[in-house]
């Protein structure tokens, strides 16, 4: 990833809206200085995630592991086992004991509710530097 890239696009899932706009408004426009600007696309349903995640190019996989009827880390598993070269994920969690679900799924990072913007921020820029 080079700083010079003028955005990244991010998928993030979440069928909850207000958690889709909690982590973007946690987040912001860029993960960190230097980083390129997000282009958010967000998805409420697992099935759209893989069928963007097969047809599209995404820099980052932001995943909500309480999403209703499908939760985030079943659809981070199933990416990470059926899509080649799949993007990096990040999977949040419901509460920090969670971490153990978050490594079966076999995400590259989660972050515990409640969301702290910094954290959030910190766990974006390192997965999308490869830090």
């Amino acid at each position: 990833m080079s700083e010079h890239d003028e955005h990244v696009d991010v998928l993030l899932y979440s069928d909850d809206v207000a958690t889709r706009q909690a982590v973007m408004g946690a987040i912001g426009r860029r993960a960190g200085k230097g980083l390129p600007l997000i282009r958010w696309d967000e998805t409420a349903t697992a099935d759209a995630v893989v069928r963007k995640v097969e047809s599209n190019r995404y820099a980052l996989l932001v995943l909500d592991g309480e999403a209703a009827k499908v939760g985030g880390m079943a659809v981070c598993r199933q990416l990470k086992q059926e899509i080649y070269d799949c993007p990096p994920a990040l999977v949040l969690t419901g509460r920090p004991q969670d971490a153990w679900l978050a490594t079966w799924s076999l995400a590259d990072g989660h972050v515990a509710a409640p969301y702290d913007p910094m954290e959030l921020q910190q766990a974006v820029a390192a997965l999308l530097t490869g830090s």
